[in-house]
């Protein structure tokens, strides 16, 4: 097992304080623990007078903070905003960084962000969302695009569809830190229902071969380049799961309670598991990576499974 990067600086932060630590020079991670639901993770990335922001945050309150903590590295705040996908918890932030910052999302997620709007809020009405404004991105692109902060490139690839069907990474290839936004899980169930499982393997390959040792995941705190095969682990085991519940006539509801969690009883939000079967099922009986999937259907199944509302703390 490789260890997270030695330019880890400042202590891990104390569970559920959100945290603004340097991980290498003009690199840091803003790490919100647990990790659980809409608990996500971004990045900062300074240099020359330049300032990156990856991802935002959920709520209102949250979002505030982590401008504050920006603030501290980088004065008067980011001037780039990229979100790595379209899920709330990753844009609904983005107001309070423009018109200052500009937005930058992959074209896909744009057009997602703008047909789900707000309605992550409706999952959980009982969350103090704020005063939440969709902020849509500014610009887009289709493959990849360079940013420049200073000295640093900064890389944002397309790899999905992987959690979501236009999932976008960060590369800061002069440190070896990647920023995969939802694509790799540190401790924390992963989750494809709106991308792909065979997509998440694929990209992981792609990453894997970007020879990073620093990675900051989208939920969970900052790892090294295991959680990239941690994560595969996790999905190979799903797509058997997969395989075996469809020969013997199971739902993927009835797959999920029947599975033994074994070594992934610990990783937070098992109930994930009940949404990743559903996406497993659709593509081993056709359904394209990427397309579209009854969310809401499966998510009443997560309800079912764990018996209650999946716990969100945002």
């Amino acid at each position: 097992m490789n260890a997270p990067t030695a330019a880890l600086r400042t202590p891990l932060p104390t569970a559920g304080a959100p945290t603004l630590r340097e991980l290498a020079d003009g690199v840091f991670v803003y790490e919100q623990p647990d990790g659980g639901w809409c608990l996500n993770n971004a990045g900062v990335i300074t240099g020359g007078g330049r300032c990156v922001l990856v991802d935002t945050v959920a709520t209102r309150a949250r979002a505030e903070r982590l401008r504050d903590e920006v603030t501290r590295v980088a004065p008067g705040g980011p001037d780039t905003v990229v979100n790595t996908h379209f899920h709330g918890d990753h844009v609904f932030g983005n107001s309070l960084f423009t018109p200052r910052a500009t937005v930058i999302s992959h074209e896909g997620t744009r057009s997602d962000m703008a047909e789900s709007g707000l309605g992550l809020c409706h999952l959980w009405p009982d969350v103090d969302w704020g005063e939440v404004t969709l902020a849509l991105p500014d610009q887009t692109f289709t493959d990849r695009l360079t940013l420049r902060a200073g000295e640093l490139t900064v890389e944002l690839l397309h790899v999905g569809p992987a959690h979501t069907a236009d999932d976008v990474v960060v590369w800061v290839p002069e440190r070896k830190v990647l920023f995969t936004g939802d694509v790799v899980w540190s401790q924390v169930t992963p989750y494809v229902l709106m991308g792909s499982l065979t997509g998440s393997l694929r990209a992981l390959e792609r990453l894997r071969a970007l020879g990073p040792e620093t990675v900051v995941c989208g939920h969970g705190p900052v790892a090294g380049p295991e959680v990239l095969d941690a994560t595969e682990d996790y999905l190979r085991w799903v797509g058997r799961l997969a395989e075996d519940g469809l020969r013997a006539g199971r739902s993927p509801l009835e797959t999920a309670r029947a599975a033994d969690l074994g070594r992934f009883a610990g990783l937070v939000d098992a109930e994930r598991l009940v949404g990743n079967l559903h996406r497993a099922y659709a593509e081993a009986t056709g359904l394209p990576p990427g397309a579209r999937i009854d969310v809401a259907a499966s998510f009443k199944e997560m309800v079912t499974y764990l018996g209650r509302l999946p716990a969100c703390h945002a």
